[in-house]
């Protein structure tokens, strides 16, 4: 895929996004929060059988303008003795690192308009909710140019790290074989998609 086409598709799917109203994010965003949190609710009761002795650890992300908001579901995962943690960009072209976060957790504007927890000790999550700007239904991502969960899922992989990798997109993001979209062969790919509207390709573990 030219780079011309990468941004002509990210042009075309951020306009698509501005356009959903406030309300309609709203919505959506309480849609994709409830989606998830069924799957985990199954995820941990299944951890619970399996009598794991630590706290799960998930990646999330705070939400920039016009993405979902996944603030609530964190805030549930939080009550459920799961540690969260959030990216932090330590500098330019470099993988991100996650750091801990809780609801009384203070954060700072950092670069891009990103909020960032304080760094403390960069953490290794287990499942990573990546945000996700087109997607096809395959679950390979369109990012948003900046390459840092590319070069973070890489770097993951090679230090043998096997997070499971799920998507949060609007369903407005999913590309056709008209949009000519093919990730490079060096991207990763994700193990699933979740939107208001579905699991793409599937629902992890069935």
């Amino acid at each position: 895929m030219s780079k011309n086409n990468a941004d002509q598709l990210r042009a075309r799917l951020r306009s698509l996004r501005q356009s959903m109203s406030v309300a309609e994010r709203q919505q959506a965003s309480a849609a994709l929060c409830a989606r998830l949190q069924q799957w985990f609710d199954r995820h941990l009761a299944d951890l619970a059988v399996a009598r794991r002795p630590s706290p799960l650890i998930v990646a999330g992300f705070w939400p920039l303008d016009f993405e979902p908001d996944l603030r609530p579901l964190l805030q549930q995962l939080d009550l459920h003795q799961v540690t969260i943690c959030l990216p932090v960009i330590v500098e330019r072209h470099a993988p991100l690192e996650f750091h801990r976060w809780t609801p009384d957790t203070p954060l700072s504007a950092q670069g891009f308009g990103v909020m960032e927890p304080p760094r403390q000790q960069a953490l290794v999550p287990e499942i990573l909710l990546v945000p996700t700007l087109g997607f096809t239904p395959q679950a390979a991502r369109l990012g948003y140019g900046g390459g840092y969960y590319d070069r973070s899922l890489a770097a993951l992989q090679r230090a043998g790290a096997k997070p499971l990798k799920i998507g949060i997109a609007w369903q407005q993001g999913l590309l056709t074989e008209a949009d000519a979209f093919a990730p490079h062969q060096h991207d990763v790919l994700l193990d699933a998609i979740a939107t208001p509207q579905a699991w793409l390709p599937a629902r992890p573990g069935g």
